[in-house]
């Protein structure tokens, strides 16, 4: 592909930051204060906006309820749009509530599986009363031992809730599932793979696919295979980017393993599915900052992106059709090698922006300047209330 079209698809590229990311955060153990960080939600859409000004490419912020809660959900949307973007995907929040210890929609309390869902209608509302489109759904739902629960049980909870939810979406929205195998459940858990995924969303209807976190896998797992089926049964629905070195690390994008990064978005554009495929960002910035971090993620995936583009498709097909191995693979890996930062430097340069946003973030002093107005916001941990 030439300079002329990859520009064009990169001028099409959208991608989703999330509000949590700009907050502090931390591990199990600790959440360690970052100067500056963002306190509130109208903070959090701010650094948002700063983003998506320094990359041209980021016009949504996806918001976590309860995290994200607010009185005016107008004033807000208004708010949002003000700063040059809008509210994309709400995720509901089915695991900060004490009543949750045995789960949400799966748990065997009756009582707490209505609670579950009520959060769950809230979401759905206050989704339509944004504009946004995408239910984001992430259940930490799961058994730590053995015979803790009745595994056919909890699946049978699980669709009857998620049926009640399916059925109040407006024409327009899309129920977005995902899963991962394991952690907080250690034993099982009630969305373990991109398979059940598919099957609730198969059971659900077309509103419904399947959202692929790529840290939510086992060691050695070809997610760019799960893509490529997902989207050959149309039930790709999006991604929340990050990467991994061993589980759920929640990694800036593209940091350990780039080349599969490359290899995913290959078979994104591939079937050119961008347009019908959230891009949404999710990470924990933990021990850097939180903008910088960010701005990061969004370049590497610009990166993979254009490398995928580059992908001579024509020398691929000919080399797998006759049985050329090495010629096939070399067609990814030479273009995985290309050097895309002088292309992405002209992409940056025709919008006015700085060709590394990275170092205009940090040069360009609004770092400081939010460290100066919000200072370092406290941090409470529970061990230390012992």
């Amino acid at each position: 592909m030439k300079g002329d079209a990859v520009f064009s698809r990169l001028d099409a590229l959208e991608i989703e930051t999330p509000s949590w990311a700009y907050g502090n955060s931390g591990t199990r153990f600790h959440v360690y204060p970052w100067p500056g960080a963002a306190r509130t939600v109208w903070e959090r859409i701010d650094d948002a906006a700063l983003v998506h000004e320094l990359t041209a490419c980021c016009p949504s912020v996806a918001l976590h309820i309860p995290w994200d809660t607010v009185d005016d959900w107008s004033a807000l949307g208004d708010y949002a749009r003000g700063r040059g973007i809008r509210i994309g995907a709400i995720n509901p929040n089915l695991f900060g509530d004490d009543s949750f210890r045995l789960g949400s929609l799966a748990n065997p309390d009756a009582a707490v599986r209505r609670r579950a869902l009520d959060k769950c209608l809230d979401c759905v509302e206050i989704a339509r009363q944004l504009g946004s489109t995408i239910i984001s759904l992430w259940l930490a739902d799961g058994t730590n031992y053995p015979g803790q629960d009745d595994l056919r049980g909890r699946h049978a909870r699980l669709l009857a809730g998620l049926e009640e939810l399916y059925a109040v979406l407006s024409p327009d929205q899309k129920l977005l599932v995902e899963y991962k195998f394991f952690e907080p459940a250690f034993y099982s858990t009630d969305l373990p793979d991109w398979g059940t995924a598919a099957l609730v969303c198969r059971h659900l209807g077309p509103q419904a696919q399947v959202l692929v976190d790529t840290g939510h896998h086992p060691q050695g797992t070809n997610i760019e295979q799960i893509v490529a089926l997902l989207v050959a049964e149309g039930l790709l629905g999006g991604f929340h980017f990050n990467n991994r070195k061993y589980a759920d690390d929640d990694l800036i994008v593209g940091s350990v393993d780039p080349f599969e990064l490359v290899r995913i978005m290959h078979e994104i554009a591939l079937a050119e599915v961008e347009a019908s495929t959230a891009f949404m960002i999710d990470q924990s910035h933990n021990v850097e900052g939180k903008i910088d971090a960010m701005l990061q993620s969004v370049m590497n995936i610009q990166t993979a992106y254009a490398k995928a583009l580059l992908i001579d498709d024509a020398v691929l097909t000919t080399a797998q059709t006759e049985g050329d191995v090495l010629g096939a693979h070399r067609a990814l890996t030479d273009a995985f090698e290309t050097d895309v930062r002088p292309l992405l430097a002209r992409w940056r340069a025709d919008k006015g922006l700085d060709s590394d946003p990275v170092r205009a973030f940090r040069d360009g002093g609004q770092a400081e300047q939010r460290a100066h107005e919000r200072g370092t916001a406290p941090v409470e941990s529970a061990y230390e209330k012992r």
